[in-house]
């Protein structure tokens, strides 16, 4: 079985590219420390040294095996100091990037519970959009994203709680709002749609484009930055706008929302680390998962 001892040692061979530098920098004798690697790569069924060379080279499995190696020890360490500082009472610091329109539906009450079953942590909110999640999760600047794009990325890991519903917003005294009941794409596509964000695509921008397009309509669009600047134009007569269907919070007199007869929605989206050992990720996804299934 392979532990963590194994790993650390497979580290510092790599590292020092020699068995008895490596037995040196671990305070170990040296056939011990050739001993552990050699059970470690009859457990993999593969060799991770070419020892025929001078100095050691990783072979092209032990390459693979170095990099998951370095994630899983650092998460390790981590985790220790996490638990450290749990211990003390001092207050650890966990990052949540989110795109603004999910702050309109069940996001605020993920985040009281949070804060209610882990009142010693350190909460930190991030407005990002979705593509700049995935830099800032790789490079450990937040802890967890909720976004609203899939995309693949192999460090990381998506989960999607929720496919919400999308509504129109149009302006009071539209003609479209004389018949009851849903709109068609077809009759809203005669006006400008407005479209948010502007900048960092692929985006909820995409999404409205795409529903659109897919049944084959193309209506003029006017791309601002912002939901609320989405919301004000639409007041000002500027055009009509999708949202997701949380956004019907954002009330004003001027402005009516009305659901869709076709079919759309948009997914709620959390993104994590694909090796996360974090206690605390953990617990996030279960109170997001037990808010949105409700």
């Amino acid at each position: 079985m392979i532990d963590l001892r194994h790993l650390r040692y497979f580290l510092a061979v790599a590292a020092e590219r020699n068995f008895t530098r490596a037995a040196d920098r671990l305070h170990m004798a040296q056939p011990p420390l050739s001993r552990q690697i050699q059970q470690l790569e009859a457990e993999l069924g593969m060799a991770l040294f070419d020892r025929d060379s001078r100095p050691l080279e990783l072979t092209p499995a032990g390459q693979i095996f170095h990099e998951q190696a370095q994630l899983v020890t650092q998460r390790m360490d981590d985790l220790r100091l996490m638990m450290r500082r749990l211990r003390s009472s001092e207050k650890v610091r966990f990052t949540v990037g989110f795109v603004p329109s999910v702050i309109y539906g069940r996001l605020p009450s993920v985040l009281r519970d949070f804060r209610t079953a882990l009142p010693n942590i350190d909460l930190r909110l991030v407005e990002m959009m979705s593509v700049e999640q995935i830099g800032a999760l790789k490079n450990g600047e937040v802890d967890i994203g909720v976004g609203r794009i899939r995309f693949d990325e192999p460090a990381l890991r998506r989960e999607v709680l929720l496919e919400e519903p999308l509504v129109a917003a149009l302006p009071q005294g539209h003609p479209a709002l004389a018949q009851d009941g849903p709109l068609d794409l077809a009759d809203l596509a005669r006006d400008p749609v407005i479209i948010y964000p502007r900048e960092l695509r692929p985006s909820y921008a995409d999404q409205v484009l795409a529903l659109f397009h897919d049944h084959a309509l193309y209506p003029g669009s006017h791309e601002v930055r912002e939901l609320q600047t989405a919301i004000g134009l639409v007041a000002a007569q500027a055009g009509i706008c999708i949202v997701p269907q949380s956004v019907q919070r954002l009330e004003r007199g001027d402005v009516t929302y009305r659901p869709l007869r076709q079919k759309a929605t948009s997914p709620i989206i959390i993104n994590y680390r694909k090796d996360e050992v974090s206690p605390l990720v953990q617990t996030f996804r279960k109170v997001m998962q037990a808010n949105y299934q409700t």
